[in-house]
C-alpha cells in the first residue's frame, strides 16, 4: 500500500489558470521522489498542496491511510525547508530549531534532548547560540534542516533548499540531505528545477511541465527511456543532439546520411515509412570513428577534466559529442562519427511522444 496516494489531483487559481492538471501518484514508504521542471510547472503549487498550505481544487490526498484534504496543515505531521530558509533572524539557532518544539508545548527537557540530537547530527552544535546573522549559507541551511528534523515528521517536503548555496557546498549538501534520508526513513518529497539534484538524489523522478506530469520513473529510466520529446530534452547535460529525418527502409536519413536503426526496438516503425522523424542521440553516445564517412566540423571545445565536450556543425544543427580527454580537439578541424543505433531516440514530429 502507499504511503502517499495522490488521486486527480487539480488546482486552479481564479476561473481560469489551471496550475496543476489531473496528478496521479503514488509513494511507497520511505521513498525518496523529485519533483523536477521548468519555474511554473506547478511542482511547488504540489508540495504547498501536501503542506496544507494550499487547497486542493478537486481530487484527493491520501496520506498513511488518511484523507487529508480538510486536515489543517499543523495536523499533517509534516515538516517543510524552504528555499530561503525562512529562519527567525532575532532568535538564536537553538530557538529556532526549538520553535516548533514550544508551540506543541513539549516539555523543556524533552525539546533540548531532540535540539542537541539534531545538531549533533548536523555539526552545528558549536552554533546553537549564534544567531542566523553570524552564521553562513550552508550553516544556515542545516539550521532549516534542523527544523525540520526535530518535529519527527511523517513526511519531508523540501522546496529548492540548496539552490541560494555555491556549487562546491550543493554537492556536500547533497550527501547530507542523503544520509539524513536514509538514517531516518522518512518520505522526503524534494521539489528542484536542477536535473542534476534529482538524478543524483531520488528513488524515483516526477517530470512536469505545464501543470501535467510527463513521466515518472526512476534516473535511468528517464534517461534511457524518455516519455517524449520535453522529457529527453529537460533530463541530460549537454541536451540530447536532436536531428529532421526520414525513415526509409529501417534507417533515419538526415540529408544524404543514412542511420541504421535496431529495427526490433520498434513496432511501430513500418507506419512512419517515408515520414519525418525527429532523431534523438545523447553525446555520449556519438562515436568519433575514422572510418565513418560522416563528418562535421568543429566549432568549439570545452574541457571538463577526464572528458571534452566537441561542439560541431551536422545538417546545419549543432552536434555535440563526449570524448576522452586524451586526444585534444581544435576548433576549426574536422570529426568523423557515427550514432551508436542501440541509443538513438525517435520522435512523431506531431505529437512529441517517443516512437517505440
Amino acid at each position: 500500500m502507499s504511503f502517499i496516494d495522490f488521486k486527480n489531483i487539480y488546482k486552479v487559481y481564479g476561473k481560469k489558470f489551471l496550475a496543476v492538471d489531473d496528478f496521479n501518484l503514488e509513494i511507497g514508504k520511505n521513498e525518496f521522489v523529485a519533483f523536477i521542471g521548468p519555474s511554473g510547472c506547478g511542482k511547488s503549487t504540489m508540495l504547498r498542496m501536501i503542506a496544507g498550505l494550499e487547497e486542493i481544487t478537486a481530487g484527493e490526498l491520501w496520506i498513511d491511510g488518511v484523507l487529508v484534504n480538510e486536515v489543517h496543515s499543523k495536523n499533517r505531521n509534516i515538516s517543510m525547508v524552504f528555499q530561503n530558509y525562512a529562519l527567525y533572524p532575532h532568535l538564536t539557532v537553538y530557538e529556532n530549531i526549538a520553535f516548533g518544539l514550544k508551540l506543541q508545548k513539549i516539555p523543556k527537557k524533552d525539546i533540548e534532548k531532540r535540539v542537541q540530537v539534531v545538531a549533533e547530527m548536523l555539526n552545528i552544535t558549536e552554533q546553537l547560540k549564534k544567531t542566523p546573522s553570524e552564521m553562513s549559507g550552508g550553516q544556515r541551511q542545516r539550521v532549516a534542516l534542523g527544523r525540520a528534523m526535530v518535529q519527527e515528521p511523517k513526511i519531508f517536503l523540501m522546496d529548492e533548499p540548496l539552490s541560494n548555496l555555491d556549487a562546491k557546498l550543493r554537492n556536500k549538501m547533497r550527501l547530507e540531505i542523503l544520509k539524513l534520508h536514509k538514517s531516518h526513513g522518512v518520505v522526503t518529497i524534494y521539489v528542484t528545477h536542477d536535473q542534476v539534484e534529482a538524478m543524483t538524489m531520488a528513488d524515483k523522478i516526477v517530470v512536469m511541465n505545464e501543470g501535467v506530469i510527463q513521466q515518472i520513473g526512476t534516473p535511468s529510466e528517464l534517461y534511457t527511456h524518455p516519455a517524449n520529446l520535453f522529457v529527453a530534452t529537460f533530463i541530460g547535460e549537454p541536451e540530447i543532439n536532436l536531428f529532421t529525418g526520414k525513415v526509409k527502409n529501417g534507417s533515419v536519413m538526415i540529408d544524404s546520411n543514412e542511420m541504421a536503426l535496431d529495427t526490433s526496438k520498434y513496432k511501430s516503425l513500418a507506419g512512419y515509412e517515408g515520414k519525418e522523424v525527429l532523431l534523438g542521440i545523447r553525446p555520449e553516445h556519438v562515436r568519433i570513428s575514422d572510418d565513418s564517412s560522416m563528418s562535421a566540423e568543429i566549432d568549439l571545445t570545452e574541457m571538463r577534466g577526464d572528458i571534452q565536450i566537441v561542439i560541431a556543425t551536422f545538417a546545419g544543427k549543432d552536434l555535440y559529442c563526449k570524448t576522452g580527454a586524451s586526444v585534444l580537439m581544435e576548433s576549426g578541424g574536422k570529426i568523423h562519427f557515427t550514432f551508436d543505433k542501440d541509443n538513438i531516440h525517435l520522435f512523431d514530429l506531431e505529437t512529441k511522444m517517443r516512437i517505440e
